[in-house]
């Protein structure tokens, strides 16, 4: 059920022109994911350094909240930006994206991810006082910056893995991997 919704959606979106020229456009496509790259590794860089400051592997000597301060403008820049060219890359090829396993990990992760910063943050928020000039956080927020590392390691690799998608519909993955990815039998169109 819940499938066939997405699977309809993504025809919807496909079928509207300009999701149709930004595919096929000779330079855009490829501007915006450019983009999306770049933009990326600014989010990474400046996350990694500040989950590193926690995890006391970089800049022990400098207070965890006067990096987070400095990093978190050009973080939300770079993590704004790279949404919206997402979105975009989704929108220029709806069909396949949404019927693609990797991309449906990649949203579940980028899920499990924002859910992390949220706790991450509200605990950061409330306990730098008492550590924020220590070398290390305290365990939980260790934890914390740990998974945020993990969690979007395993993002970048897997928006990787979607342009390689070896599990396409059209491929016939098997049964298993049809429903995780969303095959509708039939009606894949690429």
């Amino acid at each position: 059920m819940l499938n066939e919704v997405i699977y309809s959606f993504a025809v919807w979106l496909d079928s509207m022109a300009s999701s149709t020229l930004l595919h096929e456009s000779f330079y855009m496509y490829n501007w915006i994911e450019a983009t999306h790259v770049l933009t990326l590794m600014i989010c990474l860089g400046m996350l990694f350094l500040i989950d590193l400051r926690i995890l006391g592997f970089a800049m022990p000597g400098i207070p965890a909240a006067k990096i987070a301060s400095h990093l978190n403008v050009p973080m939300l820049f770079g993590f704004s930006i790279m949404i919206i060219t997402g979105l975009l890359l989704f929108y220029a090829i709806p069909v396949r994206s949404s019927q693609s396993l990797w991309f449906r990990i990649k949203v579940i992760l980028l899920i499990a991810a924002a859910i992390n910063a949220f706790l991450f943050h509200k605990q950061l928020t409330a306990s730098s006082s008492t550590w924020d000039g220590d070398g290390r956080a305290p365990r939980n927020l260790r934890i914390g910056a740990t998974l945020s590392i993990i969690f979007w390691i395993l993002i970048a690799v897997c928006g990787r893995f979607i342009a390689y998608d070896w599990f396409d519909c059209s491929h016939n993955p098997g049964p298993f991997v049809s429903a995780i990815a969303g095959c509708i039998d039939g009606q894949t169109q690429f």
